[in-house]
C-alpha cells in the first residue's frame, strides 16, 4: 500500500490548478478590460466566434455551466450589444444566442491575445499542448468519477 502524501497545501494538485486558474485570470484581465469583457463572457464570445447561433444549453455544456449561471452573463452581453437572444422558431424551449456586428468586431480586438499569453506561459507550443491534453484528461476522469 502506498503512503498517502502529506497534507501540505503545495502538495494538492487541485490547489495547483486553482491557483493557476487565478494566475491566468490576472494575465487575461488587462487584455479583457480593453474590450470590456469578463473572462466568462470572453469564453462565450470565443464559442460564438467558432459557431454563431448556438443554444444556451449547448454553450452551457461546452463551458460546464448551468443555465442559471449562464443566463445573467448572456443578458449582460446582450445589454452591451454583442449578442442577441431569441427563441428558436423550431423549438420554443430553446434560446439561440447570435453575435451582433459589435460582437463579431470584438474578435479583431483580441488578435494580440495569443502572443501575450504565449509570452506569459513561457513554454513551448508542444509543452502547452501536452499540458492542455493532460488537464483535459484529468477533468474528464474527475467528471466520470463524480458521475
Amino acid at each position: 500500500m502506498s503512503t498517502p502524501p502529506s497534507l501540505k497545501l503545495g502538495d494538492f494538485i487541485c490547489f495547483s490548478l486553482y491557483s493557476t486558474s487565478h494566475a491566468f485570470t490576472r494575465v487575461y484581465k488587462p487584455l479583457l478590460d480593453r474590450i470590456g469583457l469578463t473572462y466568462p463572457q470572453y469564453l462565450v464570445m470565443v464559442l460564438l466566434w467558432e459557431q454563431d447561433g448556438q443554444t444556451v444549453g449547448r454553450i452551457g455544456e461546452q463551458l460546464f455551466l448551468e443555465s442559471s449561471t449562464l443566463t445573467p452573463l448572456l443578458k449582460r452581453l446582450e445589454a452591451a450589444g454583442h449578442v442577441t437572444r431569441e427563441r428558436n422558431p423550431a423549438d420554443e424551449r430553446q434560446v439561440l444566442i447570435r453575435l451582433t456586428g459589435s460582437g463579431r468586431a470584438l474578435k479583431d480586438q483580441t488578435a494580440d491575445f495569443f502572443n501575450q499569453l504565449t509570452d506569459a506561459i513561457g513554454m513551448s507550443t508542444e509543452e502547452v499542448i501536452r499540458l492542455r491534453d493532460n488537464i483535459q484528461a484529468l477533468r474528464d476522469n474527475l467528471n466520470r468519477f463524480a458521475g
